[in-house]
């Protein structure tokens, strides 16, 4: 499998006029792995209190508070203090989604969790940036209600030179309300 979608991958960018067309064939592959991989354990606890919780928190922010927190994130990554970051890798929603990361087997090369604000909850890795609210992978998950789901363009990955897509899906509490989502960067070459 993983040979054939890398080859038609690999000829679209070759033909330009067929290269939409050739373009989408990873849309269904991922949806099927992350159907089959991601959605059944995306329900754990570990997940959905996380989210739960830091909805609670973040419910009053401001865009300002969010703006202010999300710089200080890219801060921490450039360099700075690493107090925001250690605290959301050393979470339990953090351990959990890094196991899952690993048991995928290359396949997952990242896994995020947001809450409902887009900020995230809990990572395998560290994310370039705190909110994830102005981008397409949460609004078009979260922001297209309890059923959201949403597969991004193929990219080349600079430093593994591998070709990925992300795949964004809403998550749900118990009574079926969305209160975050998930964000799965999936590894094409392996897939």
């Amino acid at each position: 499998m993983r040979y054939k979608l890398t080859a038609v991958l690999m000829a679209a960018a070759m033909i330009t006029p067929w290269a939409a067309q050739a373009e989408e064939a990873h849309v269904a592959p991922i949806t099927d792995y992350v159907k089959a991989n991601v959605a059944p354990w995306i329900k754990d606890p570990a997940v959905i209190d996380a989210i739960k919780a830091q909805n609670a928190k973040t419910a009053g922010l401001s865009a300002a508070d969010i703006d202010a927190l999300d710089k200080a994130w890219r801060a921490e990554v450039d360099g700075g203090d690493r107090k925001m970051i250690d605290e959301v890798l050393g979470n339990a929603a953090s351990k959990f989604l890094h196991e899952k990361q690993e048991a995928s087997e290359g396949v997952i090369s990242e896994i995020f969790v947001m809450d409902a604000k887009g900020l995230n909850v809990g990572q395998s890795d560290v994310t370039s940036d705190y909110w994830q609210g102005d981008e397409d992978k949460f609004q078009k998950s979260f922001g297209a209600g309890a059923e959201g789901f949403f597969v991004d363009e193929v990219e080349k990955d600079e430093s593994t030179q591998a070709l990925q897509s992300q795949a964004s899906m809403t998550i749900v509490d118990e009574s079926g309300a969305p209160i975050g989502a998930v964000t799965i960067g999936i590894n094409l070459d392996a897939l």
